[in-house]
């Protein structure tokens, strides 16, 4: 089976679930901490993937990556009891990814990403959110990066758009503009 299609599946029910019980908002944190695990983390889906770990370790494993102090929600436990029964522990990660992106489309809840050379602080980034807010009528989750090989300026992710303003990509332009323009006269 696809991986998008079972992924959605899984998310779906999920979600369902989760709203049945009322507790939506504490599973979709949790599914956000396993799904940053995965990225800080390599490891967990090679440990996942591994047929020789028990499944009740998977499961604690998880339940770990997904909020650290152990208190998961019994209904997330269940739902990842289902996952590792059915052996589809390898499409955790993406049904992870595909629970966010329901509950943000049910929450309406816009996602940003601003990478800046240098720290930006509390009050410009809460203007930007509210800016967003407003210009997408939803709720908006900001994520500030520091990235100092743009040198200057921001790029500002927003959903599928992106405004590019850094330095470097303007330096960029303007020396492909010089190229261009040596080339027409040669």
């Amino acid at each position: 089976m696809e991986v998008g299609i079972l992924s959605m599946r899984y998310a779906k029910a999920m979600i369902e679930y989760a709203q049945e019980k009322g507790v939506e908002d504490r599973v979709y944190q949790e599914f956000l901490t396993l799904s940053h695990s995965f990225c800080a983390q390599p490891g967990l889906r090679e440990a996942l993937d591994n047929p020789v770990i028990a499944i009740k370790e998977k499961l604690a494993l998880v339940c770990t990556a997904a909020d650290g102090e152990g208190t998961s929600t019994r209904e997330f436990i269940r739902f990842i009891t289902l996952v590792l029964k059915n052996r589809r522990e390898g499409y955790l990660q993406f049904i992870s990814l595909m629970y966010l992106d329901l509950y943000r489309k049910l929450k309406h809840i816009g996602v940003g990403k601003l990478i800046t050379a240098v720290d930006v602080d509390k009050t410009t980034s809460d203007r930007i959110r509210s800016a967003a807010a407003h210009i997408l009528h939803a709720q908006m989750e900001l994520e500030t990066v520091v990235d100092p090989s743009i040198e200057g300026g921001f790029i500002f992710d927003i959903n599928d758009y992106r405004l590019d303003a850094s330095v470097a990509t303007q330096l960029k332009r303007v020396k492909q503009q010089f190229i261009d323009k040596n080339r027409r006269i040669v």
